[in-house]
């Protein structure tokens, strides 16, 4: 029996799925895709063309988190189709790279946003402004890991409250880009005339398309989240296919008319000079334009808010991971530890927390967020895979839901990981064999942790 409690609905956990993906990609990667394409409509399409192959690998893990809602998503998927083993890899890869660095990631692009709005407040303690965004986002870490210790329903009601703001902020900033009378709907079909793009081969374009298409999957990055907490939601079997589902296509939509505003008011040759500055964020250009000076605060606080959620929901569903694998004596025994009085992973939520805050003072972050990508797809290929192994070795198995287009949407989301993981082997190596031998570093510890427990 299970010490964690189902209190999660579906309304949450949609909203817990959009909160964990939206964080800081979708107002600074429209100026790295805009210098690789030059132009608008390719970025548009990369942003729909990776949304769909997200959604694509939601439907699919769906069916996964149905069969298989226990806490830890993945992991357990990997456990009961492939082999311990595999499994733990993944977790290792999550606890090194995949999640903690995706959350150091987040509270230092809100520590960055926090220091810009009140800088000059700041500026009077005479502190180094490296130092301070650096002990503003170890503070962040370390109060929503408070937060989520307290219990699971304090720290799901933070995250629809400021899912809910989010979606306000939004959809004001959507409405007021569509009339501003300095935004231009010609913007659209208005292609660089820079030389670097009308002389590219279909080669370079290729591989510049598929640049584009991992800056816009960093944006997508986190909509898993939700199976690692598949025993704390209601009817699970129902609720997490649905929530994987009305969440991806929510986020889907968001990052789409975002970024259709975002071309609509400034021309593609203004998201290139952008993108030589990589202190400047793009989507705080644009509100500039459209609302002056009160734009770059608000569009600030937007980006403040959706970091603020993310890094919050992505606190409270990764460590159900860690606690997963300590429960099956495969991680530190600690973390298998559920509070009694607040029933939460107490002492996962701790060394979740106190490793994103060495990836903080470290500054490596950037580097392992680089390996993300390339980590995170093997594993959606696994999930996929497994999912078609499944039917295969199982096909009797209750399923209360089934991947729609089976078997074509599992396959070509299969075939698109196995692409991209291979491109980025060969077109950025040091990245790619730099997760794979962080991921590998969990070898010894596999073997250690296996050992003690035959001996108990």
């Amino acid at each position: 029996m299970s010490l964690l409690q189902p209190k999660i609905g579906l309304r949450s956990a949609s909203l817990l799925v959009v909160s964990v993906i939206v964080g800081s990609g979708v107002f600074k990667k429209i100026a790295p895709m805009a210098a690789e394409l030059g132009s608008p409509w390719l970025v548009l399409l990369c942003w729909i063309v990776a949304g769909l192959i997200t959604l694509a690998g939601a439907l699919t893990t769906a069916e996964m988190a149905s069969l298989f809602p226990d806490s830890g998503g993945e992991y357990q998927y990997y456990r009961k189709v492939y082999n311990p083993f595999f499994a733990f890899l993944y977790g290792w890869g999550n606890f090194t790279v995949m999640k903690t660095a995706s959350i150091a990631a987040l509270a230092y692009v809100f520590a960055e946003s926090f220091y810009s709005i009140f800088a000059l407040k700041l500026q009077t303690y005479s502190i180094e402004a490296p130092i301070l965004i650096k002990a503003i986002a170890t503070l962040l870490v370390a109060s929503l890991t408070y937060v989520n210790f307290k219990g699971l329903t304090i720290a799901e009601k933070l995250s629809n409250s400021l899912t809910f703001l989010m979606f306000l902020a939004v959809g004001i900033f959507v409405i007021c880009g569509l009339f501003s009378p300095k935004g231009s709907w010609q913007n659209l079909s208005h292609t660089s005339s820079l030389e670097i793009y009308q002389n590219r081969t279909s080669g370079s374009w290729i591989k510049a398309l598929f640049a584009a298409c991992l800056g816009a999957f960093w944006g997508y990055e986190g909509w898993n989240h939700i199976g690692f907490i598949g025993e704390e939601v209601k009817s699970p079997q129902k609720n997490l296919p649905l929530a994987l589902t009305f969440g991806t296509l929510a986020v889907i939509l968001i990052y789409v008319s975002l970024n259709l505003i975002y071309l609509r008011v400034l021309p593609i040759e203004a998201f290139i000079q952008i993108n030589k500055n990589p202190n400047t964020i793009a989507a705080i250009e644009v509100a500039k334009v459209i609302m002056g000076p009160i734009g770059t605060i608000l569009l600030a606080c937007l980006i403040l808010l959706t970091t603020l959620n993310a890094t919050n929901g992505t606190i409270l569903m990764s460590a159900r991971l860690f606690y997963a694998m300590g429960r099956d004596k495969l991680f530190f025994k600690q973390t298998a530890h559920i509070h009694p009085i607040y029933k939460t992973p107490s002492f996962a939520l701790l060394f979740q927390a106190l490793w994103s805050v060495l990836l903080i003072w470290s500054g490596s972050f950037d580097q392992l967020t680089d390996m993300l990508v390339f980590a995170s797809f093997i594993y959606y290929g696994a999930t996929a895979y497994g999912v078609i192994l499944l039917r295969q070795k199982e096909p009797t198995l209750k399923r209360v839901y089934k991947v729609v287009g089976y078997p074509y949407i599992p396959i070509v989301f299969i075939l698109f990981c196995l692409v991209l993981v291979t491109v980025t082997l060969f077109t950025q190596p040091v990245q790619a064999f730099s997760g794979l031998a962080l991921i590998a570093s969990g070898i010894p510890f596999y073997f250690y942790w296996k050992k003690k427990e035959s001996k108990n």
